[in-house]
This record gives C-alpha cells, structure tokens and sequence, in this order.
C-alpha cells in the first residue's frame, strides 16, 4: 500500500501515523452543538506551531486561504479536514478559513462551535443569501444528498467572499490532508488558468453527459477549442484564482449551463457536470497526491475502495460512503482508519488521559 507522505516528501507509514495523530489528540475540552436533530459535543482541538521560522500573518502576502461549505449535517467531516490542514500546516497560524453556510441562523450555531473547538482559528462565515434561488437552480441527480443548494456552493465563491481575495483552495468536508497545504496553495495557474485541480484522462469523459448531450450537434461541440484534452476532474479540491473569475464571469456561465439543464437533461451528476462544461481543458495541473479520491465508494453502494497507486498528501472520501457513518455502523472499510484520528466527536464513551 502506497505510503503516506509529509512535507519535504518523507513518508510515514500508517501505524505511526495512528500513534502521533492519537498523542497529539489528548487532554482536550469539549463543546457542543445542540438543536432538535442534533446532539453533537466536540473536543477542542490542539493549537500547533509547526515551525520557528514562520512569520505574522499578512493576509494579502503570506496567508493561506481555504474555502469549505459548514452544515451541521457533515460538520463532523469538516472538524476533522480542519484538523488535519492546521497539523500538518508548516505555519498553521497563517491559515484563514471561509466557511459558506446555508443559512444566517444555522450560521450562529456553526460559529459557536467553531469558535469552541479552534479558538485561535482566523476564520469567517458567509451565509448563503438566497438559498431558494440556487435550490431553483438544481436538478435531481442520481444522489439525492448531490442536489442540497450547498453543494453548489463553489459556484458562488467568487460572490461571496471578499473582492479583495484573489486565490483561494478550495476543499469539500469529507477529505483530510496528511501535507502541507501551502504546497498545494502555492500551484502555479499558469496561462489564463482560472483553476487548477488534479486531472484523471484514464476516466470515460463521454459517460459524465447524456446521450442528449453529445447528439446535439451545437453541444457536442462545446469541448472543440479547449487548450487540452478536456478529462475528469473532481471539484472537492480545487486552486481557484478568484479575480480571473470575477473577470470572466464564470459564475454567470457555470448558471447558464445549470438553466439549459433544467430544460433538456444533458448530465446526471449533480455540481461537476458544469465545471466540466466551463473548465475541463483549461485547467492547470495538480499532482494526483493532492486528491486521493473515490474512498466513499461509488454513488450508489458506497462499497470500500484501495487507495490509487502513488504518493499520498490527501484523502478523500467521495462517494456516498462516508467515514464517519460507517465507523458508527461499525462497517469501516479499512482506509477510514486514516481517518479516524482526526475526529473531534466526543462520545459519552470516550476516555479521556
């Protein structure tokens, strides 16, 4: 199995990694989320300094920003991606988080517990403003949790977060790093590139549109004059240069690809497909490490899967198998012990040193 691999491309075989992730987890504190669904009690998480050389943080020079959707449905998934990006952060105090949220009331709850579990973190949430207009927006797709107006919202990043931010990484909340983000931030976006993300040329680009789609003549064109071979990417990790964004404007495409949709079926898979669409192509390239996709299994049965061959600086499980959930079951496939060291959750049956 492939190895685990730090900053300065050491590797860290799995057992230590359990070893270090569970000593650096004691004696913490707990906070809670509490509401009519919801019962959730975090620890609070270590503050790291990984390094002496590290500088104050300047958030237009030296600063690491990083985009996550929050909601209180996969907030343990995204406690433990936080985790994991500050552990293994060279300069975690140079991290700034932008969380969008669904709403300004779960909002309130969201920042509580954030606020609790990593009471040093820079961090800010946006609130969604006109969630009903995304959700019009959206058609079903053959997952019903891929139509939830906040899984759209990396389209509107560009919108929500300040105008002065001018790159962004971009993560979904069912991953966690065992790298250095800073290397993943410091990507180069070279040409025109408004976004870089690892690409997969091995998958069937065909099957990610609908015979629909490629038998109309206009719309088969759409890939003709792109830089490169359009392929595969995933969206859950993705280098995004948000004044390029704002400058072509990629939002209003991204939408239009989402009206035309709603009136001929032209994909099944929910937020990619339009990515795909404005993107595959014209993207920069990121090392296939960055992005160890696929752990959750397929969309369907969520069965385990093995991890691809090569270096690994990320984890992620997407899928529809989720690795919290199935450690609840009791079902873990054997990868989601990497994962598990980052949880935060505080059970009533957790001993605390």
């Amino acid at each position: 199995m492939p190895k685990l691999r730090r900053s300065g491309g050491s590797t860290l075989p799995p057992l230590l990694l359990f070893i270090f992730f569970s000593l650096s987890k004691q004696n913490v504190t707990t906070t809670a989320i509490t509401g009519t669904k919801f019962n959730l009690h975090f620890k609070e998480a270590p503050q790291f300094y990984n390094s002496p050389s590290c500088s104050s943080i300047n958030y237009s020079v030296n600063a690491v920003h990083v985009a996550m959707t929050l909601d209180i449905a996969y907030l343990r998934g995204s406690m433990a991606a936080i985790l994991s990006v500050l552990q293994h952060s060279s300069c975690p105090e140079n991290i700034v988080f932008h969380f969008v949220a669904s709403s300004s009331a779960e909002s309130t709850h969201l920042n509580l517990t954030i606020t609790k579990s990593f009471p040093y973190l820079h961090f800010t949430i946006y609130p969604i403003q006109d969630v009903a207009a995304v959700a019009g927006l959206i058609s079903t797709s053959i997952r019903s949790a891929l139509d939830c107006p906040l899984n759209y919202a990396r389209n509107y990043l560009a919108d929500l977060l300040p105008q002065h931010l001018q790159k962004v990484v971009y993560l979904d909340s069912d991953l966690v790093l065992v790298d250095d983000i800073a290397e993943l931030a410091a990507t180069p976006l070279t040409g025109d590139s408004v976004l870089a993300a690892p690409e997969y040329c091995n998958a069937n680009f065909t099957t990610y549109f609908t015979p629909t789609f490629w038998s109309n003549p206009s719309l088969s064109l759409t890939f003709a004059n792109r830089n490169r071979r359009p392929c595969y990417f995933n969206t859950g990790v993705m280098v995004i240069d948000l004044e390029r964004w704002r400058a072509g404007g990629y939002t209003t495409k991204i939408v239009e690809w989402m009206e035309l949709q709603k009136r001929m079926r032209i994909y099944e898979l929910g937020s990619l497909p339009p990515f795909l669409l404005v993107f595959a192509g014209n993207i920069a390239p990121v090392d296939h490490s960055w992005n160890q996709h696929g752990l959750g299994g397929d969309n369907f049965h969520g069965l385990c899967r093995d991890l691809h061959p090569g270096p690994v600086s990320l984890l992620h499980w997407s899928g529809k198998g989720k690795p919290w959930a199935r450690l609840d079951a009791n079902r873990p496939c054997p990868l989601d012990g990497l994962w598990s060291p980052y949880d935060l959750l505080q059970t009533p049956y957790t001993i605390e040193s």
